[in-house]
């Protein structure tokens, strides 16, 4: 470890500890900042950066709180989690620094639900009535590296022929468990150079994200509205369900994440995808579809909680407050999006977090105002689709059970006129 790694990850790990935009953003742009950086030296500065976030709780109970500075987080991340020894730190150290390391090796973590699943004291109060051994259990899971999963586009080819292409390739993968599309990949090469991603063959998506397209159930000539669409990784898995036919709207509220979904579609093949910026989720644009889309999927904007596999900072960057103004937020989008339903057709609410109070709690609100919908078991929605998992009502996903990041969702169903 060298005086300038160790000055490269202090600072990274110094501005993402502010907290005050997403972490993945802020390694980019130090990284196009010092673009003379090996990829050996990133590597290691985003690997021990994001390890960091992932265990900041118990490195500031190591440290003390007041004392967890962005150099003491670094080195004793370095040491705990990349099994560095005192003296590999020695070139980067002080003889004071090396002394206090050495002090800290030993220490033995406080016994606290907070410290051992590494969530803040808010979200573990907010996560319903578990136990403290499956706050733990999920705690670990959100703390462990998510895997890479590819979406196999039905368009192009299949599942088997795929996975054959890439073994060949020497990309080792073997299909993901629940979704038929999902393919999971051994380690995490670069992908955005293979041919066969040039050709639209697949996508990158989570294999939970595939889930909650699937579970759209949309068919062939049908009206299908992707409410909020973001960069489009469903509404691709949503147009290839309806092989290209019917009608298939994007609505999104952001022009850039639009804007990345056009290279996206161009790619898949997909010839009925509609693109729409909306000003708000009252836009007329909406209104004008009113009772005709037979389903209409909502992934509402939501804290995240249930993707800190991959952005730890989350947990940091939200809180009560935020997660109140998500909720109206919500339960408005879906209101609203309810309007499109027609007679007989299908709503999904999703999000990716793992809190109540954003996920059953919305979906139980909306049906106690809105009684021309039911609520479809989602078991019933699973078989229909040949998904081998029982949920009960709702899916919910948990990166320790179903090794996803965490969602859920609820299916609602618009009675016969």
């Amino acid at each position: 470890m060298s005086h300038s790694q160790l000055k490269h990850l202090e600072t990274v790990i110094g501005q993402m500890t502010r907290f005050d935009r997403p972490a993945d953003a802020v390694l980019s742009a130090y990284f196009r900042e010092h673009n003379k950086l090996g990829s050996a030296d990133r590597h290691l500065i985003a690997e021990t950066a994001f390890g960091a976030l992932r265990r900041l709780i118990q490195l500031r109970a190591l440290i003390a709180p007041e004392k967890a500075t962005p150099r003491r987080v670094a080195l004793v991340a370095l040491m705990k989690f990349n099994k560095l020894n005192v003296k590999e730190l020695a070139e980067a150290t002080s003889a004071g620094e090396r002394e206090w390391l050495g002090t800290v090796k030993g220490k033995a973590l406080e016994d606290s639900l907070e410290i051992r699943a590494e969530l803040p004291q808010w979200v573990i109060e907010r996560l319903g009535e578990q136990t403290p051994e499956a706050v733990e259990a999920l705690g670990q899971g959100l703390m462990s590296m998510a895997p890479l999963d590819l979406r196999v586009n039905t368009l192009k080819m299949k599942r088997e022929e795929l996975l054959d292409r890439l073994n060949a390739d020497g990309i080792a993968c073997e299909a993901t468990p629940y979704s038929p599309l999902g393919i999971r990949l051994k380690d995490k090469p670069a992908l955005s150079k293979h041919e066969l991603f040039k050709a639209g063959a697949f996508e990158v998506q989570d294999e939970g994200s595939q889930l909650l397209g699937l579970i759209t159930g949309a068919r062939r000539g049908e009206m299908v509205v992707d409410f909020c669409a973001g960069a489009g990784g469903k509404t691709l898995l949503l147009g290839a369900q309806m092989s290209s036919s019917g009608r298939l709207y994007a609505f999104d509220v952001s022009e850039k994440r639009l804007a990345n979904f056009k290279p996206r579609q161009a790619r898949s093949g997909l010839s009925n995808v509609h693109p729409q910026l909306l000003a708000h989720e009252n836009d007329a644009k909406v209104k004008r579809l009113a009772g005709k889309a037979d389903r209409v999927l909502v992934d509402a904007p939501c804290s995240g909680l249930g993707t800190l596999r991959r952005n730890p900072d989350l947990k940091f960057r939200q809180s009560p407050d935020s997660v109140a103004e998500l909720n109206a937020k919500q339960a408005s989008i879906l209101a609203s999006a309810s309007r499109l339903v027609k007679s007989g057709g299908r709503l999904v609410y999703a999000t990716c977090s793992l809190l109540p109070q954003e996920n059953q709690a919305i979906v139980e609100a909306f049906l106690a105002e809105h009684a021309d919908f039911r609520l479809v078991k989602m078991d019933e929605v699973l078989a229909e689709q040949k998904i081998p998992l029982q949920c009960g009502d709702y899916l919910e996903l948990k990166p320790h059970l179903h090794n996803t990041d965490g969602f859920f969702a609820a299916v609602l169903e618009r009675s016969q006129a």
